[in-house]
């Protein structure tokens, strides 16, 4: 098993911390002012069993194994209660992931959305969403007259997955916007 050293941390790389699969979602580098002191990587991951968000801390001169992640083509079809199902391009196997792992992914995901499904030892374990999803606009209160693509007023709005952003006061019901899924902040109509 490959090893990558905390300093060459990158976005989207999955590895083991304390024998448990992480993918790293964002990562920091930081000189202490101390002398003496050495460089930290400070790494936001993902826990790829439970779906959980940690921020740590490491030393530069730590080292991961890398975990031999598999992604496949994957399309969402259906939610039943806490249950998302899904199925595989390539095989046409059907499998389902808990909202609990899936956590925030899940507002994201509507019928027939394509994702990349992530197999460590044979086993989904996690989604890959694509950066930017296209939802439409549920419920927001109504415009403000006069408010233009410019403009730097916010409100909100309730998209069709249920989830809640902030949206530009000229977006109305009915429109669809652009929405980040690693941050969840909306960059405009879609």
């Amino acid at each position: 098993m490959s090893q990558v050293p905390a300093k060459e941390l990158e976005k989207k790389l999955y590895i083991y911390i304390d024998g448990t699969p992480y993918w790293v979602l964002d990562v920091k580098f930081a000189s202490p002012t101390a002398r003496g002191a050495s460089t930290m990587a400070k790494a936001r991951v993902r826990n790829l069993l439970t779906g959980a968000i940690l921020d740590k801390t490491f030393s530069t001169t730590e080292k991961f194994d890398l975990a031999d992640v598999e992604k496949i083509p994957v399309v969402f079809l259906y939610a039943s209660g806490d249950e998302y199902c899904f199925m595989d391009n390539s095989t046409y196997e059907q499998f389902s992931i808990s909202a609990a792992k899936l956590g925030e992914q899940r507002f994201y995901l509507k019928e027939n959305f394509e994702a990349q499904a992530l197999k460590l030892n044979g086993s989904v374990v996690s989604l890959e969403l694509p950066v930017y999803v296209e939802l439409a606009v549920t419920e927001t209160d109504p415009g403000l007259k006069g408010a233009t693509a410019q403009g730097r007023s916010l409100k909100n709005a309730k998209l069709e997955t249920g989830i809640e952003v902030q949206v530009p006061s000229y977006i109305e019901i009915g429109d669809k916007v652009r929405v980040n899924t690693e941050t969840g902040e909306v960059s405009g109509r879609a």
